[in-house]
């Protein structure tokens, strides 16, 4: 019998490079990568369709997923994380502004529920005292999740975020990193605050993990712990990575950064109620460490 082929949509981070190159493989199936860039454009499909046997998700789209009972599994297998705090611009040619500023300011960001976005106005409640409800928040996309409606100002098509931000149009910009000179990091010091709040909190923020479909992890979860081996392997066989580690595999690894990220969601209303981190995960992926 022909070994399943899983159709797969991961980034071309470090630690994937060596699974793609074929380096690393299985008796128990085929993995046919589709490119998709950016690799976020993959989500919504994934979601609304399950397009794909394997996919790369943002955690918060995964949490909005999982919200709405979509069909997906979570696998405890990080691919991007990152500090927060360099994804925040202003304009300062406009004067200066910090993050207890943006009270009654204009603020874009891509959609209102990118993992960043969600990161960083958890950073700005609970670290800083802004009320979120207070900016005026502009988006440009919808959500990857059909049924969530913001409510937050749409802009017009064609758009461009940072020349919004140029123009004035925006008083600051969420989720995005520019090499204009003009444009300055909300964070007076992005590195030296990340390190604070790292201190404090003592999380790594996690944005993209793997999701599998419902199907497959029903009918084959022998797929699903060999999917989490080959991850596992394919990052060992890349190096070891930075402490912090910023993409840490297992369920006890990323405990603490999916809490995190829950409790910022919950409050920002983006699901409607806290999940448990085992809630996240079923019988096969719930064990994987």
């Amino acid at each position: 019998m022909a070994s399943p082929r899983l159709r797969t949509v991961l980034g071309n981070y470090p630690h994937v490079q060596p699974l793609k190159r074929g380096e690393i493989r299985s008796d128990l199936f085929d993995l046919e990568f589709i490119d998709y860039t950016p690799t976020n454009a993959a989500f919504k499909p994934m979601v609304r369709e399950q397009a794909f046997d394997i996919c790369e998700m943002a955690i918060v789209t995964y949490l909005m997923a999982k919200a709405h009972r979509k069909p997906l599994v979570l696998l405890p297998a990080v691919m991007l994380g990152r500090f927060q705090h360099a994804y925040a611009i202003y304009n300062g040619e406009r004067g200066t502004i910090g993050p207890r500023d943006l009270q009654g300011r204009r603020v874009g960001i891509r959609s209102f529920t990118t993992t960043t976005g969600a990161w960083i106005r958890g950073i700005l409640a609970n670290d800083y005292g802004v009320n979120l409800d207070g900016i005026h928040w502009v988006t440009f996309e919808d959500s990857h999740v059909a049924e969530y409606r913001d409510t937050t100002e749409r802009a017009a098509e064609g758009k461009n975020i940072i020349q919004m931000l140029l123009n004035g149009e925006l008083d600051a910009v969420l989720g995005e990193t520019s090499s204009d000179p003009r444009l300055k990091s909300l964070f007076a010091d992005p590195a030296a605050e990340a390190q604070r709040w790292f201190a404090k909190h003592g999380v790594f923020p996690v944005n993209h993990l793997v999701v599998v479909t419902e199907k497959l992890a029903g009918e084959r979860p022998d797929i699903v712990r060999e999917i989490y081996r080959l991850l596992k392997q394919s990052k060992a066989r890349a190096g070891r990575p930075a402490a912090p580690d910023p993409v840490p595999f297992g369920v006890e690894a990323n405990r603490k950064s999916v809490e995190l990220i829950i409790s910022y969601a919950a409050q920002q209303s983006l699901i409607p109620r806290r999940f448990q981190v085992d809630d996240l995960f079923d019988e096969t992926t719930r064990e994987l460490n």
